[in-house]
């Protein structure tokens, strides 16, 4: 059978080509001899219950100087696809979460839409760890100055982080006595108005942030530990961090163990946890990364195994 996949993506004219983890899985899509159809937001629309898109038809190239070539356009429904990858980076905005709304007109009419769109809805990248609290650090999360000030003075040593930030914007580190921690978390919770997540510091930063890849609720068995730069304290490679191949210790495969079968049920296939020293502290839905930088440094291809495993579901 040839697979008629769909990519819903940020511009593929933008992505960064050495980097990119949804170009890795279309390679691996094309050398299957899948057919591509590649759309944007702005592509899809819906009619009398039914969603298209404005597709064009995709073929890749191994050249960081031509990566991509369209085809013919073609406006489709949606339906007529086996798989759609959401692959959309953050914001998680109105525009994003009216995205979902339409690809589960495609998930009612049989499509696999992979990660599905109710539970990218549901699974805030912060706030879903707290489903496993016996795997995070202390955390809170409220609105509340009193509370936060009660914390800090409590933990000593925190980290402080909008819930729906990304790449490490907007997240800092407070310290025994500092001064200016009243004027963060008022910018942070905006006057308490918003909520926001306060967890202890974890030391371990320095080591790296690992980054888990989850397949189908199963762990890639090498994990990339995002060293941060020097004179950083977030391990994002967004802000400079570098990435470490390192194997799952005995923690990393207890956490996966814990949080795996919800992913499962929430029919999230492809999934990043985000573990400090032993402690989880993100769960990413949207559009997970580090595969090209695993595949290079373990000699893995990671897109195979997904591409394998998601298959089954159709």
């Amino acid at each position: 059978m040839t697979v008629k996949l769909g990519v819903l993506m940020d511009p593929i004219q933008s992505i960064h080509y050495k980097k990119d983890t949804t170009l890795a899985l279309l390679w691996e899509a094309e050398k299957r001899g899948w057919i591509i159809y590649y759309f944007e937001q702005q592509d899809l629309f819906l009619r009398n219950g039914i969603v298209y898109a404005k597709t064009k038809l995709l073929t890749l190239f191994h050249d960081e100087k031509k990566w991509f070539e369209f085809g013919s356009e073609k406006i489709i429904p949606l339906s007529q696809l086996d798989i759609i990858l959401m692959r959309k980076d953050p914001p998680f905005n109105p525009e994003y979460i009216y995205t979902t709304y339409l690809l589960e007109h495609a998930e009612r009419e049989g499509v696999l839409v992979v990660n599905k769109p109710q539970s990218l809805r549901d699974s805030n990248e912060k706030m879903f760890t707290t489903w496993f609290p016996q795997c995070c650090p202390e955390t809170l999360v409220t609105r509340s100055m009193q509370l936060l000030r009660e914390f800090f003075t409590e933990q000593k040593d925190i980290i402080c982080k909008p819930l729906e930030g990304m790449g490490g914007s907007s997240v800092f580190r407070l310290q025994d006595r500092e001064l200016n921690a009243s004027v963060v978390f008022e910018v942070l919770t905006q006057h308490g108005n918003r909520f926001i997540m306060a967890q202890r510091y974890i030391p371990e930063i320095t080591a790296g942030d690992k980054r888990i890849l989850m397949i189908c609720g199963e762990p890639i068995p090498f994990a990339l530990a995002r060293i941060p730069a020097p004179g950083e304290l977030r391990g994002n490679l967004a802000a400079g961090a570098h990435g470490v191949a390192v194997a799952l210790t005995e923690r990393d495969r207890f956490i996966c163990q814990q949080v795996g079968p919800t992913l499962q049920e929430k029919g999230l296939f492809f999934v990043g946890l985000d573990v400090i020293g032993d402690f989880l502290t993100e769960i990413n839905v949207t559009s997970p990364t580090c595969v090209r930088e695993l595949d290079e440094q373990c000699g893995f291809n990671i897109s195979k195994i997904f591409l394998d495993r998601i298959v089954n579901f159709i």
